[in-house]
């Protein structure tokens, strides 16, 4: 089975896992990058079983309108019922490395807004310590260098990912060699520095559920 099989297998097992939940009336968070739009494409069969989506970038809601599903703005509805969407690393504890794709700090928000945060990968996401992936943090422009230097201090090795903007008009620094023993204190350490939007550990709102696509079939990970 290759990666792009793996893929398609795992987003069709989350949406025959929403599916049970789905009211005609809920709001499905739909993520962004390669796996999640296996999960649209995989979704837009069953859009007269939900209400909406709310996306994590202009990317992914201009994907879900090219198959007719309704996309709304998050400060429209209430809540989301259940959030979609891929990782660059899973550890045990269902922490996260995302941002590859560099929507990041809207993912981070929509995965805030959701009662569940359902995670599809493929099995080369596994990992027994996040880091590997290079982690993503956007920052404001002005705080580029300034940030970088405090990435440096923890021991990473910032890069800033050239030419790309995110989609709130930022620049995104991805840190290589760290290895992130505690990811949620260092989610919150990002945090504070001043300059900086969000960064792509998802660990104080880790995902919920994670399933993997293996060649073996689609493996489920639950948060203890």
């Amino acid at each position: 089975m290759t990666q792009d099989e793996m893929k398609r297998a795992v987003a069709q097992a989350a949406v025959e896992h929403i599916l049970k939940k789905l009211e005609r009336d809920s709001i499905v968070g739909v993520g962004t990058g390669s796996t999640a739009n296996c999960f649209i494409d995989a979704l837009a069969a069953h859009r007269d079983r939900f209400a909406a989506t709310v996306a994590s970038s202009e990317a992914t809601a201009e994907r879900l309108r090219g198959h007719g599903i309704e996309v709304l703005d998050l400060n429209s509805v209430g809540g989301i019922d259940v959030y979609v969407d891929g990782a660059d690393e899973f550890d045990p504890h269902l922490n996260l490395i995302k941002g590859g794709g560099g929507a990041l700090t809207r993912e981070k928000i929509v995965a805030a807004a959701s009662r569940e945060f359902v995670c599809i990968v493929d099995q080369s996401k596994q990992v027994d310590l996040l880091g590997n992936f290079p982690l993503p943090v956007e920052v404001i422009p002005m705080a580029r260098s300034l940030i970088g230097r405090e990435l440096a201090k923890l021991g990473g090795q910032p890069v800033y990912r050239e030419g790309f903007v995110t989609d709130n008009g930022n620049l995104i620094l991805d840190v290589h060699d760290m290895e992130i023993v505690d990811p949620k204190a260092l989610e919150r350490h990002l945090n504070n520095l001043p300059g900086v939007v969000c960064n792509g550990l998802f660990a104080l709102r880790g995902a919920d559920l994670v399933l993997m696509s293996t060649p073996e079939g689609v493996k489920t990970f639950k948060a203890s």
